[in-house]
């Protein structure tokens, strides 16, 4: 999002509201003015090269030699002493990280367009930011379902017995959408995306990150290949969209070396002014 520069009579509320939502979306599609974009886009399509590359080789290996064993080791589903697992693995649904992003951008937008000035310019570049959270899990999450559709992996047990080979293809039902892992695509694209913008909240979200992998294989949603895939899925998923916001300058800015790093966001004059005082001789 990005602040008005308009010094003439104040229109009302509804048309600054209008002015705003409409250029938060119009900074997502403008063309891309970043001079080391291409920089930028050579490391991404590289990284995501070797991760893929990788993360794959890592998922034949679980499939073929460790998900019927951890499927087996795991307690019966439904089992009731689970419930406080089942209550943590919510915290990455898809529908649900996706509603509170929705709406604390709803919240920024109706804020900021009372506001003016840098209390404006603040928290429009929250609201930049919390646009980039939500799209990395978005389209991680969109690109999920694509697969899950194309593969049609069965959940464990499905079909009466573990067997990390059932796949029926275009299925389309949830029995047959365990590859890769919703909640691991949502968790991690989460946690790749908060570390881009706060790079010291790393150690918590790739923490938080892993909890919800393991209340998956805990709960036999998923075999140990899903969670993985839909990890891999994630990150990949938030790193093309950290360089859809690098390349035109929205929250990230690009070293030399095609490094993405993120900006400093907006500082309110008066925590400036506190900042000032503290560091005057």
């Amino acid at each position: 999002m990005s602040a008005s520069t308009n010094t003439g009579p104040r229109p009302g509320y509804p048309a600054q509201l209008l002015t705003v939502s409409g250029r938060a979306l119009a900074q997502l599609v403008r063309t891309p003015s970043h001079s080391r974009r291409a920089e930028a886009a050579r490391k991404l399509a590289r990284h995501s090269l070797w991760l893929s590359a990788a993360g794959a080789a890592l998922v034949i290996v679980l499939m073929v030699l460790f998900d019927q064993t951890e499927i087996q080791l795991m307690p019966a589903r439904g089992t009731p002493s689970l419930w406080p697992i089942r209550i943590l693995t919510d915290f990455g649904k898809d529908e649900y990280v996706l509603s509170v992003l929705g709406l604390a951008l709803v919240v920024v937008a109706l804020v900021a367009a009372g506001r003016d000035g840098t209390n404006r310019a603040l928290l429009l570049g929250l609201g930049t930011r919390l646009q980039f959270l939500f799209l990395s899990v978005a389209l991680s999450v969109f690109v999920a379902e694509i697969l899950k559709y194309l593969i049609g992996r069965g959940r464990p047990f499905v079909g009466g017995k573990a067997n990390p080979f059932n796949f029926v293809p275009f299925e389309g039902t949830g029995a047959y959408a365990s590859l890769p892992s919703g909640h691991a695509v949502t968790a991690f694209a989460l946690a790749f995306a908060v570390s881009a913008l706060w790079p010291r909240l790393r150690v918590f979200m790739f923490t938080y990150a892993i909890v919800i992998l393991l209340t998956r294989l805990v709960l036999l949603a998923h075999h140990p290949s899903d969670v993985v895939a839909g990890a891999l899925v994630g990150m990949v998923g938030a790193m093309a969209v950290r360089y859809w916001f690098a390349a035109r300058r929205l929250a990230f800015a690009i070293r030399a070396d095609g490094t993405i790093v993120p900006l400093p966001g907006p500082v309110p004059e008066r925590f400036k002014r506190v900042a000032r005082g503290a560091s005057a001789p």
